[in-house]
C-alpha cells in the first residue's frame, strides 16, 4: 500500500509543479487563461510560490496531511473560480487532483487510515 500511495501521489505533484512552472515562466497560454478567468497577472508569482509551499508540505511525510489539506483548499479555489464562470470541464482537473492527492496520502499514511477507516457493511455491535 505504501508504494502504491507514493506512486499515486506523483500525479498531484506533477500537476502542481506544471501549474507553478507555467506561472513562474509566464507561459503565454497560461497568462491568457489567467486573465480570462479574472485574475491579475501580478498574482502569478505569489500563487506559484503558494502552490510550491503546499506541495513541499505534501511530499514531506511528517507534514503530508497538512500539505494535503492546504492543496485541497488551494485547488478548491480553482474549482470555485470555474464554477463561478459556469465552466464544468476545467473543474475536473483540480477536483481529480485533490481526490488523487488524498487517495495517495491515505494509502501511504497509516495514521490517516486509523483516523478515517473505510468500512464494509454495517458496523458491528
Amino acid at each position: 500500500m505504501l508504494w502504491t500511495g507514493r506512486v499515486l501521489s506523483l500525479w498531484p505533484v506533477f500537476v502542481v509543479v506544471s501549474s507553478a512552472t507555467w506561472k513562474l515562466t509566464r507561459n503565454p497560454w497560461y497568462v491568457g487563461e489567467f486573465a480570462r478567468i479574472g485574475w491579475p497577472v501580478s498574482a502569478l508569482t505569489g500563487l506559484a510560490l503558494l502552490q510550491l509551499g503546499c506541495l513541499l508540505l505534501y511530499v514531506i511525510p511528517p507534514t503530508a496531511v497538512l500539505g494535503a489539506v492546504l492543496l485541497t483548499g488551494y485547488l478548491g479555489g480553482a474549482i470555485a473560480t470555474y464554477v463561478r464562470m459556469g465552466e464544468a470541464y476545467p473543474v475536473l482537473v483540480p477536483l481529480s487532483t485533490s481526490l488523487i492527492a488524498w487517495a495517495g496520502i491515505y494509502l501511504r499514511e497509516e495514521r490517516l487510515r486509523a483516523l478515517l477507516p473505510l468500512r464494509r457493511g454495517a458496523p458491528r455491535r
